[in-house]
This record gives structure tokens, sequence and C-alpha cells, in this order.
């Protein structure tokens, strides 16, 4: 979670059959499925950033400016209208796996609607994966949801997924490999030490550079032996697009950085979580909440952790 507006973030449990209004129109769901993630909660609005739920279905909302496209209104079609910022929401509490979204992209139109933290209309995307391995992206365009799916396992912000996906063949060189000497002409070329075959990586904080350099490393990184490598080797990964306060600074004057990074085990329905401020990496788990079947459980905020468990 990169962003340059002060969040207050808290890690919540949404027990199944818990009950919550659509911003919009304020109609009221039961979640089916209990849900781990984490959110915040201003000015009488719920919205969750990311999460995995009892079925091991996980999802992300990233910002996609520039791109994304809501229906003004819900207009005549069958549809039903949801706020862009319920969506992660329904999708948790309504989704089983993968391939649960087609139906869900059908049934649905998305509504902008500002944020308190921002006052703006957040432009979103949504990543998916679930317990089989599969993974999805949904995209708001001008077209209407698009639902696509994800063999790399990678989604960033804008340009839209198509795009960034098209991008990789710009990188077909790039080689865990190591560069061998070359002439040119007479004149020998020695590659400078290890790491050559990945040259052509791109270095800056850009969303393509970014997609680029996570793809690259997701897949070709050795294959963890359990879970705590698993666990460590994903912290490894997203520190080479961390970012730190100051590299990147917004037109407003303030600084774009990694608030917190995040990741959720789709097996064992864990959230493992480490702060721009804290690289203790912490976990909380879904647990056993059948008795809670109203109330929203709020764990505890990230900046000041209470019952998390200290993993790393």
């Amino acid at each position: 979670m990169d962003f340059s507006y002060p969040i207050e973030p808290n890690i919540y449990i949404a027990p199944k059959n818990y009950i919550w209004h659509n911003i919009l129109n304020m109609n009221q769901y039961s979640d089916r499925y209990a849900f781990i993630g984490l959110g915040q909660e201003s000015e009488g609005m719920m919205g969750f950033f990311d999460g995995v739920n009892e079925k091991g279905f996980a999802a992300a909302a990233l910002y996609f400016p520039g791109y994304a496209k809501y229906d003004l209104k819900s207009g005549g079609e069958k549809k039903e209208p949801i706020a862009a910022l319920d969506f992660l929401h329904y999708l948790l509490g309504s989704c089983a796996s993968v391939d649960d979204l087609e139906q869900i992209v059908r049934r649905v139109t998305l509504i902008g609607v500002p944020d308190p933290v921002t006052k703006t209309v957040a432009p979103l995307h949504w990543m998916t994966a679930d317990r089989s391995g599969k993974a999805a992206v949904i995209e708001p365009t001008e077209q209407g949801l698009k639902l696509y799916s994800n063999p790399i396992g990678v989604l960033a912000n804008s340009p839209d997924f198509p795009w960034q996906m098209t991008n990789l063949r710009n990188y077909v060189g790039v080689s865990p490999e190591q560069a061998d000497e070359v002439f040119w002409g007479d004149v020998p070329l020695h590659p400078f030490g290890q790491a050559g075959g990945t040259r052509l990586l791109p270095g800056g904080y850009t969303s393509p550079e970014r997609f680029v350099r996570t793809a690259y490393q997701k897949t070709h990184i050795q294959v963890p032996a359990d879970g705590t490598e698993a666990v460590t080797a994903c912290f490894h990964i997203m520190e080479n697009v961390s970012i730190p306060k100051g590299v990147v600074v917004t037109d407003r004057g303030t600084c774009d950085y990694t608030k917190y990074t995040a990741f959720m085990n789709t097996k064992t329905c864990e959230y493992y979580f480490k702060t721009y401020d804290n690289s203790e990496i912490a976990c909380a788990g879904l647990g056993n909440n059948e008795r809670h079947h109203t109330q929203l459980i709020c764990l505890g905020s990230l900046t000041r952790p209470a019952s998390f468990r200290k993993i790393i």
C-alpha cells in the first residue's frame, strides 16, 4: 500500500452473516463468508483495502488513475449498483473462488463515490486469487467491467492489465544467468561481476517498472520449502518495489511511500504484514468466529498493534 495521504488502517474480522449496507442506497447485505482484512472507518464509511476469506479467496484494491471508468448511475440496466469503495467487501463476502467472478461481473455495475480521506472518487481496479492458485483482475472500463485471467499473478497501478502484460515482451532478454564476454571489434567487454543477465530490468518506481521487476522476481525465485520460507520470500520480493519517504513526491508536496506491506495465506487464512515504521513481520489469523454473527471485530491498528503474533 503506497499512499500520499495519512491513513490509520486496522485489521478487522468480518464474521459469517455479518450485516452491512451499500453506501449508495443503504441496501442491506449479509456476508456469506467470514474474512480477515485491512480497512479503515472514517466519517461513517467503512472501506477495505485487502483481505482473504474463509474459503481462501483473496482480493486487494489498487489505484488505477487515468483508466478507471465508473458508471455515473445504474440507469435502466438490470444490474446491481455497488459503490466502488464497497466492491472489495462485496467480493470477499460473496466469492468462494476466482470462478465466481464471472457471474458477479455480469450482474453488478460500479458507481464512483468520494472517499472521506482524499475527498475524491478513487480510481480503482482489483486483484484476486484463490486457494487453487488461480488469479484474476477486474477493471472498470468504458466498455464496462472487464475480467482478465492473470497467469503472472502480479498487478500494479496504471496502465491497464493487458498493457502491462504486453510490456513484458520488452524484457525477454532478462535472465538470472550471467552475461558472457563479448567483443566489439577487437575489444573484449567483460560483465561487472554477477547479475549481468538482469541489467535490462527497469529500476524506477513507476507502475510499469515495478510490475516488470515483481513479475521477474516472482517467476524466478527458488520455490520455498515451507510456509516460513514462503513468507520471507514474499517480503523480499516486495522490498524491491517498496518506496522510502522522500523518493517520490506528489504535486501536492507530500511523500508517496509504502505505508505497509501485507501477504495473505489462502490456505490458512492468515494475514502477514509489516509497516513502514516497524519491519517486524506480524501475523493475524481468521480463526473460528462462528459465535460472532453481526459484529465487525477490530483486532487492532497497524500503527499500534495489539494482539498480533510476531513471527519474523
